[in-house]
């Protein structure tokens, strides 16, 4: 079989294609754990590239030591790897996080991730590095053709990672989930190194049909559950973008987007007000004029602030732009969104540039340090100002406050008085801050005369808004489309509000056992 050069090249097409689709299928087992952000991706790829490369050299060595059965022997250990990455990632990720979390004092989430990394994802690409060497040293006959096979094997392997790039982001993932894109291509491994064992009658054959009843109940198993427990929880899945999931309880509706933790949107069933920071933001209703004010929010979610703002403000014509379909579906399934607001499936700021003039536009597109850079930049606000009425307002929700030093909060503070005349800044009963910005000096006026009338919850609301709203400062901390690391800007506020979080938990479990930390925790 091996003589076969169709078989060699088959499998370096398939192993490109396999290394694509392990690191396109980390950042999706990581995310919710430890964010999407391009810092979580720079480690992957890091951290995968260095695992190639040392297989290139480690295939090298075993090509001129050994015959093809070790390759093979390896690819069938590396199919069985990378299916089991799916079923046993949690568990090693929240082991070295409480690990992390006992012993690390600065940037938890980089080591925690890194750690993570090597752990699941160095190992099985360091065996898919392993086959590009070993495959040119047994498919070269003579120095004749030598040039002709590489080249052919190289340009299969690129092909194949290719394709291997698009079927997991636009075929496997959305459609079956992170697990089952594992499982595929692991049986795609498995298949070839059983043709090969089987074909070469090998003694190991007891091996590869173990292999193979592996990945038969890999593929017949439960579908694997990013969470530990399936209480409360009612929907789980995965889209292009996003890992989704709606837990759902006597009092409230929440949706939660990679990460575990957190409140991306939110239905209360029982309660006048969310409790959140829209409520805060509610504000911006009541600083602009007009009998039929015109409202946009780019990053929907699933519309809670579009519901609140009918709620209490029932003369707002709103639209609302969100990338992701499924989360647009769930809006209606879960969140009762009322038909009437407009929503649109698309990225915020491309929407912008064609869009009308608004009275309000909201901003609520970063989650954790997952910050789009498109929509933190002068040029960015500078378009939303285009789209705002003469006295219109622009209300953005910025996420991860904590009281350190030029972080990414101060930055956008500063990027958006550099377009807007008055830029006002709420804080929030939690780690959010409300932005209020116009080119209207007067919105707070506006806003007193407007809000005297009310009466009830959403009275007492807007009294504590006016309250903690203050002018801001201005600043040199300006980002534009050239130049805005939100993601690192974004990780020294996450360091900090982690590092706090980390102490209290290092006191209680001072002196403590591993049980009776666990009971503790529990």
């Amino acid at each position: 079989m091996i003589r076969k050069k169709w078989f060699l090249y088959l499998t370096e097409f398939f192993s490109g294609m396999s290394v694509m689709a392990v690191e396109l299928g980390a950042s999706r087992l990581l995310a919710p754990y430890f964010s999407s952000s391009q810092i979580v991706w720079t480690l992957i790829i890091g951290t995968i590239m260095i695992a190639m490369a040392l297989g290139n050299v480690l295939g090298g060595r075993l090509a001129d030591r050994n015959k093809p059965d070790r390759l093979y022997l390896l690819l069938l250990i590396d199919a069985i790897w990378i299916g089991l990455i799916p079923f046993v990632a949690k568990y090693v990720i929240a082991g070295i996080s409480f690990l992390f979390a006992l012993f690390v004092k600065s940037n938890f989430l980089i080591w925690a991730s890194l750690a993570s990394c090597l752990i699941l994802f160095v190992g099985p690409c360091l065996i898919l590095g392993m086959i590009t060497p070993s495959l040119i040293k047994y498919a070269v006959r003579s120095l004749e053709n030598n040039g002709r096979i590489v080249g052919e094997l190289e340009a299969l392997q690129t092909v194949g990672s290719i394709i291997g790039t698009f079927i997991p982001t636009f075929v496997t993932i959305p459609l079956w989930g992170t697990a089952v894109t594992f499982i595929v291509f692991a049986s795609i491994l498995l298949t070839l190194a059983l043709i090969y064992l089987i074909a070469g009658r090998l003694s190991r054959l007891p091996l590869a049909a173990f292999a193979l009843l592996v990945v038969l109940a890999f593929v017949l198993s439960p579908r694997v559950t990013y969470s530990f427990s399936r209480e409360r929880i009612v929907y789980e899945d995965e889209s292009i973008y996003n890992y989704l999931r709606v837990e759902d309880t006597e009092s409230e509706t929440i949706l939660s987007t990679n990460v575990l933790f957190g409140v991306q949107s939110i239905k209360r069933k029982n309660a006048d007000l969310t409790g959140n920071y829209y409520d805060y933001a509610l504000g911006a209703n009541y600083m602009v004029n007009g009998a039929e004010p015109t409202m946009l929010i780019l990053g929907m979610g699933c519309g809670t602030f579009a519901s609140e703002t009918l709620k209490y403000t029932p003369q707002f014509k709103i639209e609302g732009v969100e990338i992701d379909r499924k989360i647009i579906d769930l809006t209606y399934e879960y969140f009762d969104l009322d038909p009437a607001v407009r929503v649109v499936e698309f990225d915020g700021r491309a929407y912008l540039k064609d869009a009308g003039i608004y009275d309000v536009i909201m901003v609520d597109a970063y989650r954790d340090i997952t910050i789009p850079f498109q929509m933190s930049s002068v040029e960015f606000f500078s378009l939303v100002q285009e789209h705002l009425a003469p006295d219109g307002v622009l209300v953005v929700n910025l996420n991860m406050v904590a009281d350190v030093k030029d972080n990414i909060n101060d930055y956008l503070k500063d990027t958006i008085n550099r377009v807007f005349r008055v830029v006002y800044e709420c804080p929030t009963d939690e780690t959010n801050c409300i932005l209020f910005a116009s080119d209207n000096p007067s919105i707070l006026n506006v806003f007193d005369r407007k809000t005297a009338p009310l009466t009830g919850p959403i009275r007492s609301m807007m009294e504590r808004v006016r309250a903690k709203t203050v002018l801001t400062g201005k600043g040199d901390h300006i980002l534009t489309d050239d130049r805005a690391p939100v993601e690192l800007l974004g990780m020294k506020v996450l360091d900090a509000m982690i590092r706090e979080e980390l102490d209290y938990y290092r006191e209680l479990f001072r002196g403590k056992s591993i049980s009776e930390m666990l009971e503790l925790l529990n």
